[in-house]
């Protein structure tokens, strides 16, 4: 038993009231922290009807709305890049024309929604990292849950380890550095 209750049930219900009172604080403010936590979570439905790159498309809603979204937990190559056209190609194949469900919390500075994107409940982020055509985006690693994050963690080990897609290469360049650098003329 916790030295700390154990010395309050021996000083009196009193003090043990005291401790159990601010236990049971704490307990509610960590469900309301995780209950709101959930509850920013929005959700979108809709057709898939275009696709940008490697990790953004464009969702069309039941209103004939459209949205567009990046895939949260990934950086896929950018069009420029060795294996930009294929990470777009493999998006395409894989959700073109197909109705996804996208979880999402925030937007970001271009206006496009962040989420996870689901097809047929499976992730869509996921399997492109799995296919060695994406980075898991350690950098926004805090925004994704526990077992997101070890999940695409891992996918990205093994899809290292085993040369997929472009860990072909002997050092590929992630996609943040490359839109660090200059453009050609």
């Amino acid at each position: 038993m916790n030295g700390a209750i154990s010395k309050c049930l021996w000083s009196g219900t009193a003090a043990y009231a005291k401790v159990l009172t601010s236990h049971v604080l704490l307990l509610a403010v960590f469900v309301a922290a995780l209950a709101s936590s959930v509850a920013s979570a929005a959700s979108l439905e809709g057709l898939v009807v275009s696709v940008s790159d490697g990790d953004t498309l464009t969702v069309l809603d039941e209103g004939n709305v459209q949205h567009k979204v990046l895939i949260a937990g990934i950086d896929a190559p950018e069009k420029r890049q060795a294996f930009g056209a294929r990470a777009q190609q493999a998006l395409g194949a894989a959700v073109h024309r197909q109705s996804v469900s996208v979880v999402w919390q925030k937007k970001d500075r271009f206006g496009r929604i962040v989420g996870k994107v689901l097809l047929q409940g499976q992730d869509v982020g996921l399997s492109l990292v799995v296919a060695g055509l994406a980075w898991h985006y350690k950098a926004y690693e805090r925004e994704q849950s526990a077992s997101d994050r070890g999940a695409y963690a891992q996918a990205e080990a093994i899809a290292r380890s085993r040369r997929l897609g472009l860990w072909q290469d002997d050092d590929p360049m992630p996609p943040w550095d490359f839109r660090k650098r200059p453009r050609a003329k």
